[in-house]
């Protein structure tokens, strides 16, 4: 029984994420004004694993089959409609298959027997007995054809990509309209690559070198990368402890933050003494990084529209000893903040499809028409922000989506309909191009 738990959890997350899916999706942004929308699967498996009692090793298994599962699901839909005629089945089962036929196809730790006999066993403990035998049959079954079917699997990746490498058609054919065939088998197996955690340091309390140090001592593996857009090296973490349980932690030493987020800061450039707008804020690492520039003095205003957000950005800044930062909340679009600001920050609410490797459940949820959606409600955000910038002060647009609508589309947009909004400069990087999350970064002069 060592490893049924973690078997028992991945059923339980996959099945709500499956009920999730059912549901009308009202949003895929974390802040995007139309409501909360779905419950993103980190959280959901985190809170989940936060009542369970489980190992380390287990707890990693548990994530391992969670994420797998999500990530391979059409590949995986595939292999079973092979076994099983196409019949359609019940969504439980389908989740144990898949848990079962990833473990066999993708996972080289747990043995071919174990993965067949626990997901047997587990059908049994769910309630599904009578169709334990069939399971059995599909996954054995797989397992006697495994060398034909890996070679159509990988003969997948070139012929149908969207089923070799577990993405919506509909996204590959845009991606591959816009970079080609080589580019985009380059962004799938990026966003198939489990994300690396990186690590920045907080220069309100540290420097690069007494970080690296203190990781050290905490048993931190670590490999120190150098940005041209980030001032100091960021350290990608190769293996550690849960990091809230490290002192470095605690003590507000590092922000978990991907490179690619570093741009539009170092784009808003805010100088000490300013004030400074950050438009949507939560979860507040932009934020806490502005607040680092200025040196902790003047103000930033963090505002958001959900109150249980903008408790993460001042659990953030209070660890890392941003005192500069004063939260606003937004009620029906209007600020209870007051007074121009030299510098706005706009980190708009987006399709997220630059960081899809870290959002593993996204692929399935967002939809050609949510792509279009946001981006008037961009537009929307960008307009309001102008308006609160001081006359010669400084916009800066960001978002994480890879999409042309998101991103220079709603700057054209939004430089054609400003009088006195001049574009300064724009840069976008992805995966393919920087090896980094995807992000789109305008900056701008407003007025004066």
């Amino acid at each position: 029984m060592g490893t049924q738990k973690p078997r028992q959890i991945a059923v339980e997350i996959l099945q709500r994420l499956g009920q999730q899916a059912a549901a009308p999706s009202r949003s895929v942004g974390p802040s995007s004004g139309s409501g909360r929308g779905p419950t993103r699967l980190e959280p959901l498996l985190e809170e989940r694993l936060a009542r369970a009692d489980l190992s380390g090793p287990d707890r990693a298994l548990t994530q391992e089959l969670v994420f797998g599962a999500v990530r391979w699901q059409a590949t995986l839909d595939w292999l079973i409609a092979r076994k099983t005629a196409g019949r359609t089945q019940r969504p439980a089962l389908q989740a144990l298959l898949r848990l079962g036929l990833y473990q066999l196809f993708w996972l080289d730790r747990v043995p071919d027997h174990a993965a067949v006999h626990e997901s047997v066993q587990l059908a049994r403990e769910l309630g599904f007995g009578p169709q334990s035998g069939f399971i059995n049959a599909v996954l054995r079954g797989c397992l006697r054809e495994r060398a034909v079917l890996e070679a159509e699997l990988e003969s997948l990746k070139s012929t149908t990509p969207p089923l070799g490498y577990s993405h919506p058609e509909w996204l590959c054919q845009r991606w591959e309209k816009r970079w080609g065939k080589e580019a985009l088998k380059t962004l799938l197996v990026w966003n198939n690559t489990p994300a690396i955690v990186y690590a920045r340091v907080n220069r309100l309390r540290a420097t690069p070198e007494s970080l690296a140090a203190q990781f050290e001592k905490e048993g931190v593996l670590f490999t120190p990368r150098t940005y041209p857009w980030a001032q100091d090296p960021v350290f990608a973490l190769r293996s550690h402890p849960p990091l809230t349980s490290l002192a470095s932690f605690q003590q507000g030493l590092f922000y978990v933050q991907d490179p690619s987020t570093l741009l539009a800061v170092r784009e808003l450039d805010p100088q000490p003494g300013e004030r400074v707008l950050d438009l949507c804020a939560a979860p507040g690492g932009k934020t806490v990084m502005a607040a680092q520039q200025m040196q902790d003095t003047g103000e930033i205003v963090a505002e958001d529209s959900d109150n249980d957000r903008l408790e993460r950005v001042r659990q953030n800044a209070q660890r890392l000893g941003a005192t500069c930062i004063r939260l606003a909340k937004v009620q029906e679009r209007k600020s209870i903040a007051s007074g121009l600001f030299d510098r706005v920050l706009v980190d708009a609410p987006c399709s997220n499809t630059g960081v899809m490797r870290r959002r593993v459940e996204l692929r399935w949820r967002i939809q050609p028409a949510e792509v279009r959606r946001l981006s008037e409600l961009q537009l929307a955000l960008l307009q309001q922000a102008a308006q609160r910038v001081k006359p010669g002060g400084v916009l800066v647009y960001s978002t994480c989506s890879l999409e042309p609508e998101e991103n220079g589309a709603v700057m054209k947009r939004f430089v054609e309909a400003t009088p006195g909004a001049a574009l300064e400069s724009e840069r976008e990087l992805t995966p393919i191009n920087d090896g980094v999350d995807g992000a789109y970064v305008a900056r701008l002069r407003v007025g004066g």
